[in-house]
């Protein structure tokens, strides 16, 4: 805006502006009292032109850029649509039906093959139209061929539930035997993408090459039929034949017009002769009833005897589609050769019963002669010490009468030699004792200390003599055992350890082992090589051939061992060569031990096996062993498997396919594993076993292998008692799995 109109004359706006000089001259000259609106106008006027100019300014800026904008939009829309003509010409040129729906379900755009066999639908095809409407309209073409048992309106729900995956392909029958391939795939933003293949010749090959499969496995099926040495029957759902071989109608004596397709089972069983009995498992309304039954067929087994011999098996079976399919076997050899086994089975439980009885009579026998044995070692010990112990006597009273000093020399190794004679006969009427069967404990509470004093006080002499240092270590446990035979035991190690120890120590002791006191035996002497630490238990046997027979001939760890068998306290040794040996006996505690030994260990049956049907397998490589054992176990109506080695244990569990109750295995079976060894061979194909370690090893190691898997260990010489305590255990656990 200006203050003058630019449309006036030169002369006209010059005058305007004279005045406007004019005014402002005065305005300046006398101020604002004459003139001060008239000023006033003329300032917003002025600041009014301002913002008009800035307004136009901005609304020319403003309108410049809208007609880029608009450019730029028109230039958008040109390449949206030249995209969307580019997109719709790709998808046309698709051989395959092809539609868009975004991600409402709602149909964007498709191609004029989508819905091209649907012909009834096709008007409908219009951008906006929802995928429910689509698949509802597909659900009633008359193009669509659904199955006889499934209405539009259930073809249209699974459709749907199916448009839920995130993964959808399936066919879909058309009429006029067509087939289209449907499947959907996701796009970014949620949409879907939705392909329909002519899957027609494809389907057509699928179906011819089944047929012809059909054909041939059905040809295959039953040229199998009829090479089988059994007869098979093949029903359907109706009970009606649909298959069969020539040796149904053999077995059955059924003539070939009998067996024709669509023949009924209630007649094929009515039309079998008189001659057929059904024996065992299901009579014959039985099996008419199974084969009749609606439910699903449990297996049968049953059989049959045609005429007076042929013994026939039949079984049945159920089948998916509810028919059921009959097998026919001709068993009559195995019965036959079954009644024979029998036959030969009570000859030979007869001639074992009548060599257990004459087994039972010679073991009877053996006992009374080993009784009368003990018998006779007792009373030749007692008669035999009375005059050895007269000639003692008068040995020493002739050795009081001589001053020869020559003389005297003789007449005490005289005493000498009748004193060891002595302690020979008390050895082996204590041995004597030991193996008989009338040996009665006398097991109660004992203080060890009342065994220790007067030990210390014998043995104190012995060891004062030989130069060493005897030690006590007192205790005050109390401990469940026979007080008169732990005292031997103590006794007779001590002695060992004082005869064999030339210099240094011998020192004993109790120590805590668990519900058991350990009462330990150390010296330093020579020590035991680990290869003959078995043989000093034996009888007679001296390590140190050098040692005079007045010092002994070899019976008190013999007498040491079977007293510990009996009384069931376990022996342990320690030993190293040059050291010193270190023997070991646990004793339980009292008050926290098990039942006490309390008489014949040995000569009571133990109670339950008879009913508990074990199985047992022994390994032993000592046949005499080996027979004896088995002897006894079969005495107790335990059933023993044989075997030398681990090899031959193996083989035999292989060939019998029988997993036995309990395991007794020689730790020493010579080449090959040992029983520990053998102990994991078998618990890696049959599992953990009750098992017993037998040996003549008394190693503390052994023992500890043992203790760390679990396996009882039996020392040798087998102690009866313990033996039949596993083999009841082993039954109590075998009824409790039962």
């Amino acid at each position: 805006m200006s203050l003058i109109n630019p449309s006036d004359s030169l002369e006209r706006q010059n005058e305007k502006l004279l005045r406007i000089a004019e005014a402002l001259m005065n305005r300046v000259e006398y101020g604002a009292e004459n003139s001060g609106d008239a000023y006033a106008q003329f300032e917003r006027a002025a600041l009014l032109e301002k913002r008009v100019r800035e307004r136009t300014l901005e609304l020319e800026r403003t309108l410049d850029l809208l007609h880029q904008s608009n450019a730029q939009l028109a230039e958008a829309n040109r390449e949206t649509e030249a995209a969307r003509r580019n997109l719709a010409d790709a998808i046309e040129t698709v051989s395959e039906g092809f539609a868009l729906f975004d991600s409402d379900d709602v149909l964007v755009m498709c191609n004029s093959r989508f819905c091209r066999d649907f012909r009834d639908m096709t008007q409908h095809l219009r951008p906006g139209m929802p995928f429910a409407s689509y698949v509802a309209k597909v659900s009633r073409s008359r193009y669509l061929a659904l199955p006889e048992d499934l209405t539009p309106d259930t073809w249209a729900e699974r459709r749907n539930r199916r448009h839920q995956d995130r993964h959808v392909m399936f066919n879909v029958q058309l009429s006029q035997g067509r087939w289209l391939q449907v499947s959907e795939h996701r796009t970014a933003n949620g949409g879907t993408v939705v392909l329909q293949t002519d899957v027609t010749d494809l389907m057509r090959l699928e179906r011819a090459e089944r047929d012809r499969l059909k054909d041939k496995q059905a040809r295959m099926v039953r040229a199998t039929l009829d090479h089988l040495n059994q007869g098979v029957c093949i029903f359907d759902d109706h009970g009606r034949l649909v298959g069969w071989n020539q040796k149904t109608g053999d077995l059955l004596s059924l003539p070939a017009r009998r067996l024709q397709i669509g023949a009924d089972f209630a007649g094929l069983i009515d039309r079998l002769d008189d001659e057929v009995q059904f024996t065992r498992g299901l009579t014959r309304e039985g099996f008419r009833l199974w084969a009749a039954s609606p439910q699903p067929r449990q297996p049968v087994s049953f059989e049959i005897r045609r005429g007076p011999q042929m013994v026939l098996q039949i079984f049945g079976r159920g089948m998916p589609d509810g028919g059921f399919l009959m097998a026919i076997t001709d068993v009559t050899a195995e019965r036959e050769a079954a009644q024979k086994l029998a036959e030969l089975n009570e000859v030979l439980e007869q001639r074992v019963m009548e060599r257990t009885l004459e087994l039972e009579d010679a073991l009877s026998a053996a006992e009374r002669a080993n009784a009368s044995k003990s018998r006779f070692v007792a009373a030749a010990s007692h008669d035999l010490l009375q005059p050895l112990s007269a000639a003692k006597l008068y040995v020493s009273s002739l050795a009081d009468r001589t001053q020869n000093g020559a003389d005297q020399a003789v007449l005490h190794k005289a005493e000498s030699a009748l004193t060891s004679a002595e302690q020979i006969i008390d050895a082996l009427l204590d041995i004597s004792k030991l193996d008989g069967d009338g040996l009665h404990f006398d097991i109660r509470t004992v203080a060890l200390h009342e065994i220790f004093r007067p030990l210390r006080d014998e043995m104190a002499v012995l060891a004062e003599r030989k130069g060493l240092q005897l030690g006590f270590v007192d205790s005050g446990l109390m401990v469940q055992s026979d007080a008169s035979y732990l005292r031997r035991i103590v006794q007779n190690l001590l002695a060992n350890a004082i005869r064999y120890t030339d210099a240094g120590r011998v020192l004993v002791g109790v120590r805590r082992n668990g519900a058991s006191a350990r009462i330990e035996v150390w010296d330093t002497g020579p020590g035991i090589a680990e290869e003959d630490q078995n043989a000093i238990f034996e009888e007679f046997r001296r390590l140190d051939t050098k040692a005079s027979r007045n010092e002994g001939l070899g019976l008190g760890l013999a007498i040491v061992e079977r007293a510990c068998a009996r009384l069931g306290h376990p022996l342990g040794l320690w030993s190293e060569v040059g050291r010193g040996s270190c023997f070991m006996v646990n004793v339980p505690i009292a008050g926290r031990a098990s039942a006490a030994v309390t008489q014949n260990p040995r000569s009571a049956r133990p109670v339950g096996l008879s009913q508990a049907g074990l199985i047992v397998l022994l390994v032993e490589n000592d046949p005499q062993l080996s027979r004896a054992v088995t002897v006894m176990l079969e005495s107790w109506d335990v059933s023993v498997l044989q075997a030398a080695s681990a090899e031959e244990a193996l083989a035999l569990l292989a060939d019998l396919q029988i997993v036995p109750d309990a395991l007794l295995l020689d730790y020493q079976l010579g080449p090959g594993p040992t029983g520990i060894g053998l102990y994991h061979s078998l618990k890696e194909h049959m599992g953990a076993l009750p098992c017993a370690i037998i040996s003549v090893d008394r190693s503390p190691e052994l023992r500890q292998d043992c203790k760390a898997l679990d396996l009882t260990f039996l020392p040798k010489p087998l102690d009866r008692h313990r033996l039949g305590q596993f083999l009841t255990a082993a039954a109590d656990a075998l009824c409790r799995m039962g």
